[in-house]
Order: structure tokens, then sequence, then C-alpha cells
């Protein structure tokens, strides 16, 4: 029997790359759509890899008629919070424009089920915690703003009958394949995991903590870290729920546990064996203290659960950073 073809968009990036991995072990095809600006082309290993851009139609057109997909998965995008106060049209002709041109191929090539990378960014600054989908969504950031829209556009969607989806909203995504085969590698590095490894193995000087006089266990920010494999795994089960006739819905992903940056730290020297170089700076400019995820949801509609905790997500990614990420070392 051949395998059920799914498009993989942004599928050569970090979350996609482990979804298509996901995937591929589920039985699907993963088809990966990128254009290669931030993904990695030795990341497309369980299937075929078309170049295209989400805002050129005419390639999503050729590459929807070759592969007849049943559903479409959405990581492409711009990510990063500070470069969208920076960039803000930038990530709105991405995020927005380019997010619009590829559910209008979608339509056009009748195919009614998405799944969509978002993120706890929509929220805005939490009113209490841990936070469940029926907080406000008030985004404080050009990005969040930009992920909100397309929330609000696929709301539509399926209010006219033309769409399906299941709107995912991550928390701290880390961690990387236990096997090492990929991993978490952006350019420039901006995620707190990386940039401590790093500084752990002796390639970044040091490790900032931005502020220790927030409101929490230890005057650092908490942030609810889950793993890649736990995403993946959420996505690959969101579209399984649409193929069965689920209805659009959006879904928070995270563990439910916070964790400080100071915990973090001392995570990741009991794992390495070294002790990290720290600079302690000032509060970076909205940044919330604490930051946890409700995943009751997750669980009640799409049966999932969380399988891997803080130690599991350090120590993938000590695998990962020590053996690879751009590094021979």
């Amino acid at each position: 029997m051949t395998a059920t073809p799914i498009l993989v968009v942004g599928g050569a990036g970090y979350i996609g790359s482990h979804t298509c991995l996901a995937l591929s072990e589920r039985g699907y095809l993963p088809v990966v759509y990128d254009n290669f600006t931030s993904g990695h082309p030795e990341f497309v290993k369980w299937g075929p890899a078309e170049q295209g851009d989400i805002r050129d139609k005419a390639r999503l057109k050729e590459v929807l008629a070759k592969y007849q997909p049943k559903a479409a998965m959405h990581f492409a995008g711009l990510i990063e919070v500070g470069q969208s106060f920076k960039e803000p049209e930038h990530f709105y002709d991405v995020n927005v424009s380019g997010t619009l041109s590829l559910l209008q191929a979608l339509s056009e090539a009748d195919i009614r089920n998405f799944v969509f990378s978002s993120t706890c960014a929509t929220y805005g600054a939490p009113e209490y915690l841990p936070l469940d989908e029926k907080h406000g969504q008030k985004p404080i950031n050009p990005y969040g703003r930009t992920k909100h829209i397309v929330e609000q556009a696929l709301g539509d969607l399926n209010l006219c009958g033309r769409m399906r989806s299941v709107m995912l909203r991550y928390f701290n995504a880390a961690g990387a394949d236990f096997e090492g085969r990929i991993g978490e590698w952006h350019s420039p590095e901006t995620h707190a995991i990386p940039l401590a490894i790093e500084t752990a193995l002796g390639r970044r000087e040091f490790f900032s903590i931005f502020g220790e006089d927030y409101d929490t266990r230890d005057g650092t920010c908490i942030r609810d870290y889950i793993h890649v494999n736990d995403l993946a795994d959420a996505h690959v089960r969101a579209v399984e729920y649409l193929l069965n006739g689920g209805e659009t819905i959006a879904i928070n992903l995270g563990t439910g546990n916070g964790t400080t940056v100071k915990e973090l730290i001392t995570a990741i020297e009991t794992v390495s064996g070294r002790p990290m170089p720290i600079k302690r700076t000032e509060r970076r400019p909205g940044d919330p203290p604490g930051l946890v995820a409700s995943n009751a949801l997750a669980r009640e509609v799409l049966g999932w659960d969380p399988k891997h905790g803080i130690d599991d997500i350090i120590r993938s990614a000590w695998k990962w950073h020590s053996t690879f990420n751009g590094h021979s070392d």
C-alpha cells in the first residue's frame, strides 16, 4: 500500500524535520516544501524535497499537483521575536501574506486539512497560569500578532467551509532526536538551551541571565520547555484527527511544568559535568516572568501526553550540539 502523502511546509527546519521523522515512522510520506533560507537540506531524510517559497503560488500549484497530499502542515515562517521589532514588514510578508498564499493554493487544490504551527506568543502577557486556550489573545510583539492574524484567517476559512485546521500553540520547543540524526540548528542562535549548551562547550564566552528579580521561586524567568519529539508526535496526531473528520480547534502544546533559567543552568551543568560562565544583566523588555501551558485540551482531543521532561531535553540536546550543529569539534 502506498504511503499517504502529507505536505510539510518548512519541513527542513527544526520542528518540521522532527515531524517528518514522526510521520515516516507512522507510515506517511512527508513531502518537504522549503525555500532553504533557514532550513537545512541535510535534514530532509524521510521523503522527497521540493524547493520553493510559500509566496510562489505557481510553484506551490506544481508541487500539489505532483503529490496530491491529503493534508498540509505549515512550519515555514519567521520566528525571532526581537527581529520582528526590527523588520515588522518582513514578518507580515512571510508569516501573513505567505500563509494566505499557501492557503489559497491548498483551497484551489481541494486540500482541506491544515495543521498550523502557532505560538503561545498569541496570548501576550499572561493574566494567569497555567495558560489555557480560553485565555484572551493580546499579542505584545509583531511576531505574535502575525500568528494571531493567521489564526483568525483560519477561523474564517472554517466558517466558510473552505478549510479545517488545528492551530498548535507551542510553548518552548527544545531538545533533539535521541539518535542525534537531526537537532536544533539556527543561525544566528537565539534560543536559551542551545546558547547555554554552546557556552558549556566553550563555543561562547558566557550565558546571559536577563533579570534575577522576577516574582518566581529563584528570581529568574520560568518557561515551559517541551521536547521536539513530543511536539512532532502532537502534529501527527493533529493530522490524523483532521483526516478522521475532526473540527477546527486551537490547542496548546506544553508540559505544564515550568523550569527557571537557574534550574536550566544547573541541569546543563549536571549533564555536561562542566561549570557554565554566567553574565548577569538587566531584564529584557517584554519578557513575562512565567509562561506555563495547560495541556488538558491536547490530552482530551488528541490523546497526547508529553513523554519527556527537562532532563531528556538536555541530554538529547547535549548529544546533538556536542557532535554537530554546524561545528566539527
